[in-house]
């Protein structure tokens, strides 16, 4: 005995897929920005250091004097030399005068001469010209003060808002062959 047979024959369903891609533009502006430093405030205030060289007395030693004092200085040393030779003259005749009677006689006159013109004792040294610390120096220094005022800077910025441009895809589908189930009976 031959049992009936089914079959069963299958067509599958075609779809065409028309697809156009979404579109995306994302652009980001740079920010705005306004910067500004203000320049700080600078003050200085200097005095200024003074030195003074007082270097009269080195002259002098050299022997570089104005005429007012180098005529000053003469006029005091002639006055002492005149002063030394009058009491030396007083002394001579004192001299004459005491020791003529005592059996002297002649010999008082070249004794005094031998007095004043016999070997002299004189001391050689050297001598630095001009002495040492003839120059005065003074100094006083100078001061400086330095005052710096910090500004902060002014910083104005903007953020700007990203452009974005969005297109949505688009999908559409045509069947192109449909689907169908064809079923036979065999007996």
């Amino acid at each position: 005995m031959r049992l009936p047979q089914i079959q069963i024959h299958t067509t599958d369903a075609k779809i065409d897929l028309n697809i156009s891609k979404p579109q995306q533009y994302i652009k980001q502006p740079k920010a705005t920005q306004h910067i500004e430093q203000p320049a700080a405030i600078l003050e200085i205030n200097t005095t200024r250091g003074v030195l003074k060289i007082n270097s009269s007395q080195a002259r002098r030693d050299l022997g570089l004097i104005g005429p007012l004092e180098s005529s000053e200085n003469y006029a005091e040393k002639g006055k002492q030399e005149a002063l030394k030779g009058m009491a030396r003259r007083a002394k001579e005749g004192r001299q004459m005068m005491e020791n003529s009677g005592k059996g002297q006689g002649r010999a008082i006159i070249p004794n005094i001469a031998k007095q004043n013109h016999g070997p002299r004792h004189v001391q050689f040294n050297i001598k630095f010209v001009p002495s040492v610390g003839s120059v005065k120096i003074d100094y006083i220094p100078g001061t400086t003060d330095v005052n710096i005022q910090r500004r902060e800077p002014n910083i104005d910025a903007k953020v700007n808002k990203p452009i974005h441009e969005y297109t949505p895809g688009k999908v559409t589908g045509t069947m192109v062959q449909r689907p169908d189930v064809d079923i036979n009976v065999i007996i």
